[in-house]
């Protein structure tokens, strides 16, 4: 079934999971060639098009044309082979923020045959180690300004040989950096198979528990030229701005991979938060924009001007559902198109939106090209139009987990079931409805429940405890706790504070409790299971009495 790997190593392949329990991939009318490396692609293929002198990466006070990032990449890439020992198949993990830098180091892996595995920044020594030992990466590239947490995480994982530093900013001095400063500017990019692993896209899910996705090389161009050509319309003239994390798929699809796939430009700001993203707009002049929905509503509160922002085309929300109020606000104060649409980490992106020239309130829109949706019950049966059910999807991607028997649970008879709750209306559109499951959805980030227990549990403070998602007029849902003191603690806001700073130490900071209540037992089952429910329904019947901080 598999075209010949080029991987040495062959740990990603072994792990795929079986080709029955695999969904059904429909590929119809995308056509590429057996041998294909998408490091090539998105990068020295735009110069043998004579797009070299066109501006692919612009961050940190420099532009670099698509021959500037060629020739960087490949000398990046002559040290991962070279001086550092990557084999085709060998896992890289890439930790940064937003830079041109790691865009620089992604595509340097990719064309060397690796399996990358993109970080995010706010993840701590506990959460890297989870990754790092799941996908059994021996070589990191990592900002010297965050390595702290991948140097305290290697004495738990003796497997990470080697941490390599870059300098993420506009000097380049950093050992990553210098190694590559007297490197030839040509290198041979590794003769990878199209349907050869290229990245881990890793996935909390419900329990905590890391679910690596495994994408492959025509995965990365697919998404592209599916969602980004179909809906979209990129061209070579856009400018592309946001804030969602390049380590999430949503991030490097959106502000990587569709705009170097068709030669436009790929703006990488650290700073790029929601409350100075329409200054970003106006000062880049951008044409595409990708946030959250909560973030669109911070950005209707800045001071910046609306109508400087003429040269914004669509605006992209995802992550969570877009409400109406916020759909109706953008159009009338900017005058844009916005977009909402769904898409999962297992399936690398977006495949139901709504169109530049279709899209209305409170809908997500339509399959995207190349993609089927239904509505299911348990059974696997369609549902009646306007039934809430379950939605099941296939298409030219879809869920491949690495050595996980969760992938029987998401794929269910050739379909992908995202674990959300839609209805369909007579005219074929898709609304969300909610959740399946107990993922909190804040801000456009995915956080676990139990994850974020589990910290609690280790302060001393804490008996035990119970999380759920909290509606928030600002941020959709916001994480709120429900914690038993042990004796000897006082239900205070001091103990609050302290007990969401402890959180934050110990995972990601955005998934800390914004909320903290205190109660004297949690309501459970007979057999033990704590009944989130009830806690959902004292939240409402509350007088407020137990302050939230913020």
């Amino acid at each position: 079934m598999y075209i010949e790997s080029a991987h040495l190593d062959t740990f990603a392949r072994d792990n795929l999971p079986p080709v029955e329990d695999q969904p059904e991939f429909l590929l119809a009318g995308f056509n590429y060639p057996e041998r294909l490396n998408a490091g090539v692609e998105l990068c020295d293929r735009l110069v043998s098009q004579g797009l070299g002198g066109r501006i692919a990466l612009a961050g940190n006070g420099r532009r670099r044309t698509y021959q500037e990032l060629a020739e960087w990449t490949n000398r990046l890439a002559r040290v991962l082979v070279e001086d550092l020992g990557v084999v085709p198949g060998h896992r890289v993990l890439i930790r940064s923020a937003n830079n041109p830098a790691m865009v620089a180091c992604w595509l340097a892996a990719t064309k060397a045959g690796a399996v990358v595995v993109n970080t995010m920044p706010m993840l701590r020594a506990k959460e890297l180690t989870q990754v790092i030992d799941k996908a059994e990466v021996h070589l990191a590239l990592c900002d010297t300004r965050l390595v702290d947490e991948l140097l305290a995480c290697q004495t738990q994982c003796p497997g990470l040989t080697r941490i390599v530093g870059f300098d993420g900013t506009a000097s380049h001095d950093a050992e990553l950096d210098r190694l590559a400063l007297n490197k030839p500017a040509h290198f041979e990019a590794i003769d990878t198979a199209a349907d050869d692993v290229a990245l881990l896209g890793f996935t909390s899910g419900t329990t905590g528990s890391p679910k690596a996705t495994m994408h492959f090389h025509r995965d990365l161009l697919m998404i592209a030229d599916g969602y980004a050509k179909d809906v979209l319309k990129v061209t070579a003239d856009d400018v592309f701005v946001g804030s969602p994390p390049l380590a999430f798929t949503f991030g490097l699809g959106g502000l990587a991979i569709f705009p170097l796939r068709f030669g436009a430009c790929a703006v990488l700001l650290e700073h790029a938060s929601p409350p100075n993203m329409m200054e970003i707009i106006r000062e880049y002049q951008a044409t595409v924009v990708f946030t959250a929905p909560t973030a669109y509503r911070a950005m209707l509160a800045s001071p910046t001007r609306h109508e400087d922002l003429g040269s914004l085309r669509v605006a992209v929300s995802a992550g969570e559902t877009l409400p109406a109020p916020i759909y109706h606000d953008w159009i009338k104060q900017t005058g844009t198109p916005i977009i909402d649409g769904i898409g999962a980490t297992e399936m690398l992106h977006i495949f139901i939106s709504n169109r530049l020239d279709d899209h209305r309130p409170n809908c997500t829109g339509k399959p995207v090209t190349g993609y089927e949706a239904r509505i299911v019950d348990s059974d696997m049966q369609d549902v009646p139009v306007g039934s809430i059910g379950k939605l099941a999807v296939r298409g030219p991607t879809g869920c491949r987990y690495l050595a996980d028997r969760r992938q029987r649970h998401y794929v269910q008879e050739g379909w992908n079931i995202t674990g959300d709750a839609f209805y369909k209306d007579d005219e074929g559109y898709f609304h969300f409805a909610a959740r399946n499951d107990d993922m909190i959805i804040s801000a456009g980030y995915n956080i676990a429940g139990p994850e974020v227990e589990s910290a609690l549990l280790a302060h001393p403070a804490v008996k035990e405890c119970a999380v759920i998602g909290a509606t928030d007029p600002e941020r959709g849902q916001i994480v709120e706790a429900f914690v038993v003191l042990n004796a000897g603690f006082e239900e205070d806001d001091a103990c609050r504070q302290a007990l969401q700073d402890f959180v934050k130490q110990t995972i990601a900071p955005y998934k800390y409790p914004r909320s903290v209540r205190f109660i004297d037992t949690l309501p459970k089952t007979a057999t033990g299971k704590v009944q989130r429910f009830r806690l959902t329904q004292t939240r409402k019947d509350s007088d407020s009495s137990a302050p939230s901080i913020h």
